[in-house]
């Protein structure tokens, strides 16, 4: 498993940060995702290191709020 983590703004609420976690859930190959709307940090486990990150990306922009993984 891999790990990939993003900056996520916008959020202000822990149903912000679950809105979020559905919608990275839901990218084929995520095994799970953690938001902490106090860091603004959503942490993805990812099955393998063949999912593009800008699936991820796009799911969490998809749901209004702005993200940028983080190196």
């Amino acid at each position: 498993m891999a790990e990939l983590i993003f900056e996520v703004t916008g959020m202000h609420c822990s149903s912000c940060g679950l809105l979020v976690d559905d919608a990275v859930e839901d990218v084929a190959g995520v095994t799970s995702s953690s938001t902490d709307v106090r860091t603004g940090r959503t942490t993805v486990e990812i099955a393998s290191t063949g999912i593009n990150p800008s699936a991820i990306h796009d799911a969490i922009t998809s749901t209004g709020y702005t993200a940028r993984l983080i190196d």
